[in-house]
């Protein structure tokens, strides 16, 4: 492959890009009325959004109805070839359907546009002509400005499907806004893999009850040692009478008061209001701050409660939970 190969690609890809985002750009300016409308049908729908293409359009549909499924829209993707099959029993009163075509003449979708007019379900629709049969057919019209296709020839759909991709997004985001939905709301729809860790808080990772090393203030630092090595963190907290956290007894405090240390009571030994973090802190939070200070764990508290210690967070934890 020659250099000049090499910068043929390149400008195909500019161009390609260039076209999507002049489309993007026009999109977002023929937007009015009519998208609020679609989203006030939405946020009405009582039961779930059911999101149907075919083809290309298909592709789009499917990841439009997972965007809103892990979003707080309840959303399915149905096959229109297989609505005709049996797959319409998945659609009811109390949905409402979102059906995705560029021409808005596709065959396969007839079927299921025809059941939503009997059975009175809303149907919005998204296509590029106003004229369409799937336009004129449904309560809400989305349409598509006129865009060349970024494949040159114009057979292959690339621009229309990043416009209805985008669109999809848009009516997702005002869901989501409109519900005030939080990372908090959207760790409950992906508690696997980074994302999920990610979300995580604290009070999901932290280790509590019997499991915490705590000791009060005037245990003596023998009994100090073997709640330590009992435990297992390579740190112990000291309380008050109140039970809050008062310190910590780490290995640098050991090392500092190696003479006469058994002579000595935790409160002498003790480094006084240590570092803490809040139980509904993200722990990604919590890994910087540990990251930041070069230490290996964190007592977690209420920053509103009484002080007193909920329980311990270790680097480990963050770890094994796909963080750090």
């Amino acid at each position: 492959m020659t250099d000049a190969d090499k910068q043929t690609f390149l400008a195909t890809a500019r161009r390609v890009i260039s076209i999507e985002t002049a489309a993007l750009s026009a999109l977002g300016d023929s937007l009015g009325a009519e998208f609020g409308e679609a989203t006030e049908l939405l946020l009405s729908a009582k039961g779930r959004v059911i999101i149907s293409g075919m083809g290309k359009s298909g592709h789009i549909a499917r990841k439009i109805a997972a965007t809103f499924a892990s979003t707080g829209t309840p959303a399915h993707f149905v096959h229109p070839a297989e609505a005709s099959h049996g797959d319409l029993g998945m659609m009811a009163q109390g949905d409402v359907a979102l059906v995705l075509s560029n021409s808005g003449e596709t065959p396969e979708l007839a079927d299921l546009v025809a059941y939503t007019r009997r059975f009175n379900i809303p149907l919005i629709g998204v296509a590029s002509r106003a004229d369409s049969t799937l336009i004129k057919q449904s309560d809400v019209g989305l349409i598509l400005p006129k865009a060349e296709e970024a494949c040159g020839t114009g057979v292959v759909p690339t621009t229309t499907t990043t416009m209805t991709l985008a669109l999809g997004d848009a009516l997702a985001v005002a869901l989501m806004e409109h519900r005030k939905f939080t990372p908090e709301n959207f760790r409950e729809f992906h508690p696997g893999g980074k994302l999920g860790a990610q979300l995580s808080r604290v009070r999901d990772l932290m280790h509590v009850g019997a499991a915490l090393p705590l000791i009060d203030a005037q245990t003596p630092m023998s009994d100090a040692l073997l709640e330590i090595s009992q435990k297992g963190f390579g740190v112990v907290g000291v309380t008050d009478d109140t039970g809050a956290l008062l310190g910590i007894v780490t290995d640098g405090d050991l090392r500092r008061h190696m003479d006469g240390l058994l002579d000595r009571t935790a409160i002498e030994v003790m480094t006084a209001a240590p570092q803490t973090i809040a139980p509904g802190a993200l722990a990604e939070e919590a890994v910087a701050i540990m990251n930041q200070r070069k230490i290996t764990c964190l007592f977690v508290v209420d920053p509103n409660g009484k002080g007193l210690p909920e329980g311990l967070l270790h680097i480990h934890d963050c770890l094994r939970a796909g963080l750090g």
